[in-house]
């Protein structure tokens, strides 16, 4: 008896939105989607289903989680920049 493989979800990371295009990394790849294509409210930094058609909460925050430590550890022992300046 053989065991089937689980087929990979197919998902993708909103890295940007541009007027009414979505830039999506794919397996490392960079692609665009129109926006509308895409789940109602979707933002910049979402993990997309792109069978389901719907934002993965769960690993949208892990990956979230994932940046917020990497930040974390790039800046241990720096000092923040100097001057008062707003982004």
């Amino acid at each position: 008896m053989t065991k089937k493989k689980a087929k990979p979800r197919s998902r993708a990371t909103v890295d940007r939105i541009e007027d009414d295009v979505a830039v999506l990394v794919v397996d490392g790849q960079q692609v665009t989607r129109a926006l509308s294509t895409l789940p109602s409210g979707v933002r910049e930094g979402d993990v997309v289903d792109l069978e389901s058609g719907t934002v993965d909460a769960e690993a949208t925050e892990s990956l979230r989680s994932d940046v917020r430590a990497a930040r974390e550890r790039a800046m241990r022992g720096k000092k923040p920049p100097s001057g008062d300046f707003d982004l």
